[in-house]
């Protein structure tokens, strides 16, 4: 019969782990989403710009899109640094966490692809004559963006934006294959050191739920809130 003792693995040197590993997920998560969420909202722009030359972003949405992020994340980790000089490597290498600033590249350039799609089909929901207005008004292209488009588009985006916050934060768990210790890896350490299989990955699986969780909580609290602020 099995026998169960989470405790045996939440102590010294494993929570230790563990801890580290629930560190370095958030950070990788938090990271990937700012620069992921901010990169979409400057793809989203500029594929609406109806600029045939600027819609060549249009290639980076279908490249992350069709391609597994495990892919990308080898691309980035084994791949990109080959390209680059010789001096730029090594600084690379000299920050002792190369294997994070590359996990965190893939990550937020994949969801900047799925994100800018919702927030596309977000603009997309809007009448063009508000667009029009905008620009009648003396607003640039970019102002009417900021100022006017994408604020509405925003709250039309929210619930797929959620989702993919939602599959980035899941996705973080990829870059334990490229050496990232994140809550993945460390599980799989202490796995391997106590031999305490579905205790380890049952603390791993438990902190996977409840942040999903939290996640979508604070989902609908920014939802809300826009609601709220397009009411006034």
């Amino acid at each position: 019969m099995l026998s169960l003792n989470f405790s045996s693995v939440l102590h010294g040197q494993y929570l230790h782990w563990f801890l580290l590993g629930i560190t370095c997920t958030l950070l990788l998560f938090a990271l990937s989403w700012m620069i992921g969420f901010l990169l979409s909202l400057v793809v989203a722009a500029v594929r609406s710009s109806g600029v045939r030359f600027l819609e060549a972003a249009a290639a980076f949405v279908g490249y992350h899109r069709n391609v597994p992020e495990l892919v990308q994340l080898f691309v980035w980790y084994f791949g990109v640094p080959q390209l680059l000089p010789a001096t730029w490597q090594q600084l690379i290498n000299n920050t002792g966490n190369s294997e994070f600033i590359f996990a965190a590249i893939a990550l937020s350039l994949n969801a900047a692809a799925y994100m800018s799609e919702d927030l596309r089909s977000g603009i997309r929901s809007l009448p063009s004559a508000q667009l029009e207005a905008a620009r009648a008004l003396g607003l640039s292209y970019v102002s009417s963006m900021r100022k006017v488009i994408l604020p509405q588009a925003l709250k039309v985006a929210v619930p797929p934006l959620i989702s993919q916050s939602l599959g980035l934060f899941k996705s973080t768990s990829l870059a334990m294959a490229i050496g990232v210790a994140e809550i993945t890896y460390a599980s799989q350490q202490v796995e391997n050191a106590s031999f305490r299989t579905f205790e380890a990955f049952a603390v791993a699986s438990i902190f996977y739920w409840t942040v999903s969780f939290v996640i979508m909580g604070l989902g609908n609290v920014w939802s809300k809130r826009l609601n709220t602020d397009g009411a006034r």
